[in-house]
C-alpha cells in the first residue's frame, strides 16, 4: 500500500508535466521547441556529428599528414573527416550551422542526405544553401511553420519590397518588384488568393506608389482599398478604357526618359534600355502596380464586339508586362483559372510574368499552365494542397527555383483600414483621375444620450 501511494505520488505531477508538454507541442510549438525541443537536437547533433556524417557518406579519407599526426601521438583508429562544423546558432524556429566542405565534395552531396541528417537530429526539415565556394549553411526548422504562421520580427522590407509570406524554410517571402516586376497568381475559390493580394495591397500602400486595379468582379475584392487607389475598373467596359490610358502613360514616361538622355525622337521604344531609375529623383515618375483580379473574365467573349475589345485589351496587358518595367509600371495578374483555352494571346502574357504563385487549384492544367514551364516538379506540390490550408502556396520564378509559402491571416477590415491611413499617399497622377473609385463616407456615430441618475424619492 505505501509503495501504490508513492507511485502515485509521483507519477500524478510527471503525468501533469508530460500532458502539458504534450499541449505545448500542439498548440504552442515555437515555445515546445525553445523550451524543450531545441536542447535536445542540440544534444544530438553535437554528440552524432561525425557518425552520422559518416553514415550519409559525407566524409573523406583523412590526408597522409593527419595519418601520421595521429599515428605519432596516438594510438586509435584514423577515422575519415567530416565537414567542418562551425558555431551551433539557435532560432526561434531551429537552428542554423555553417560546414566547410571537405576537398571533392559540393553542396549537392548535403543537399540529397538532408532527409537522413532531419531524421538523425530529430527535426522537422533540413535546408541547404550555398553561402560561398566551399561553405554551405544548413537551417534545421524545428516544427511545421506552416500550420500557424508568425511572420519575422525582421524582414526585408523597402522600397517595392513587400513581406506576403512565410516560407517553409522559416524565411520570409518577400515581393520584390524591383527584381521580379510582373507575376501571375493562381487559386481557386478559398484558396487564400485574396488574402495573399490583401497584404500586397496593405504593405505597397504605406510607400509612394500609385495603385490602380481591375476587378471584373464589381469590384468587391478590391473596392474596400478605394481610399488608396489611383484607378479602378470594376467591369470589362471600364478595363477598356483604363488600359489604353496607362499605355498611354508609359508612352508618355519613356518620352521622358528621350528627352533626358538625348534620344532622338524617333527612337522606338524597344531599343530604349534605360529606365526611370536613372532619371534625378526630382523627375522621376511615381511608380504604378497594376492589379488585375479574375484576369480570365477579360478573355471571356459573347459577340463579335466583345472579342474585338477582348483583343484589344489582350494587346494592351501584353504591351504592359513587355515595355512597363522600364518605365516603372509592374503588373500582379491574379484568376481562378488561366490556360491556353482562354484565348489569342493568354501564352504570351503568361511568358512576361516572371514570378508566379499557385495555391490550390481545381484542376492539373492551371497547375502546369502557372509553373509547369519554370519548375515541373513544382505541379505535383501544387496539386498537394490541402483545402483544410488556405493561404498555401508554391512560389516560383523563371530561374527555377521553388518553394512553398504560406500568407498570415489579414482581415479585411484591417487591410482597408491601412488604406484610408495612407490616403494621403495616393499620387498626383492627372490621366488617371477620371477613374479614380469614389470613396464611401463612413457614417459617424451618434453618442448615446447620457443616461441621467434618478432622484431618490420615499
Amino acid at each position: 500500500m505505501t509503495d501504490l501511494t508513492t507511485l502515485l505520488e509521483v507519477g500524478g505531477p510527471l503525468a501533469a508535466l508530460g500532458g502539458g508538454t504534450a499541449y505545448t507541442r500542439a498548440k504552442y510549438p515555437a515555445v515546445y521547441w525553445s523550451a524543450v525541443g531545441g536542447p535536445i537536437s542540440t544534444a544530438r547533433l553535437l554528440s552524432s556529428y561525425s557518425s552520422v556524417m559518416e553514415a550519409c557518406g559525407l566524409t573523406v579519407a583523412p590526408s597522409r599528414l593527419r595519418v601520421l599526426a595521429v599515428k605519432a601521438t596516438t594510438r586509435r583508429e584514423v577515422r575519415p573527416v567530416p565537414p567542418r562544423r562551425g558555431i551551433i546558432r539557435p532560432t526561434s524556429t531551429g537552428l542554423r550551422i555553417r560546414l566547410r566542405l571537405a576537398p571533392g565534395q559540393e553542396p549537392a552531396d548535403v543537399a540529397a542526405s538532408a532527409e537522413r541528417l532531419r531524421h538523425a537530429w530529430g527535426v522537422h526539415a533540413v535546408y541547404v544553401t550555398t553561402v560561398k565556394p566551399g561553405v554551405v549553411e544548413l537551417r534545421l526548422v524545428g516544427y511545421d511553420v506552416l500550420r500557424r504562421v508568425r511572420m519575422p520580427c525582421k524582414t526585408d522590407s523597402g522600397f517595392l519590397k513587400v513581406p506576403v509570406a512565410l516560407r517553409e524554410d522559416a524565411t520570409p517571402f518577400v515581393r520584390d518588384y524591383r527584381t521580379v516586376p510582373h507575376q501571375l497568381t493562381l487559386g481557386a475559390t478559398l484558396s487564400g488568393k485574396s488574402m495573399y493580394l490583401r497584404h500586397l495591397v496593405a504593405g505597397l500602400a504605406r510607400q509612394p506608389v500609385a495603385l490602380v486595379g481591375i476587378d471584373c468582379k464589381r469590384g468587391v475584392e478590391l473596392a474596400p482599398f478605394a481610399a488608396r487607389l489611383s484607378a479602378l475598373a470594376t467591369d470589362p467596359d471600364e478595363a477598356a478604357e483604363l488600359l489604353p490610358v496607362l499605355v498611354k502613360e508609359m508612352e508618355d514616361r519613356y518620352d521622358l526618359i528621350k528627352e533626358r538622355q538625348g534620344i532622338a525622337p524617333d527612337t522606338p521604344d524597344e531599343e530604349i534600355t534605360s529606365d526611370i531609375w536613372g532619371l534625378p529623383e526630382a523627375e522621376r515618375p511615381v511608380p504604378v502596380v497594376l492589379f488585375v483580379d479574375e484576369v480570365a473574365e477579360l478573355f471571356l467573349t459573347a459577340t463579335r464586339r466583345d472579342e474585338e475589345r477582348r483583343d484589344e485589351m489582350v494587346t494592351q496587358l501584353i504591351r504592359l508586362a513587355q515595355l512597363g518595367r522600364a518605365a516603372g509600371i509592374y503588373l500582379e495578374v491574379c484568376g481562378q483559372r488561366f490556360g491556353a483555352e482562354l484565348g489569342k494571346g493568354a501564352t504570351m502574357l503568361r511568358a512576361q510574368l516572371t514570378g508566379r504563385v499557385c495555391h490550390r487549384v481545381n484542376d492539373e492544367a492551371s497547375a502546369k499552365m502557372a509553373l509547369g514551364d519554370i519548375a515541373p516538379e513544382a505541379v505535383s506540390a501544387a496539386c498537394a494542397i490541402a483545402p483544410e490550408l488556405p493561404g498555401l502556396a508554391v512560389a516560383g520564378d523563371t530561374s527555377g527555383g521553388w518553394s512553398r509559402i504560406r500568407t498570415p491571416y489579414l482581415s479585411l477590415g484591417d487591410a482597408a483600414e491601412i488604406c484610408r491611413e495612407s490616403a494621403h499617399l495616393v499620387p498626383d497622377l492627372p490621366a488617371l483621375k477620371p477613374f479614380r473609385p469614389d470613396v464611401p463616407v463612413r457614417p459617424v456615430e451618434t453618442p448615446a444620450p447620457a443616461v441621467l441618475p434618478h432622484p431618490a424619492t420615499d
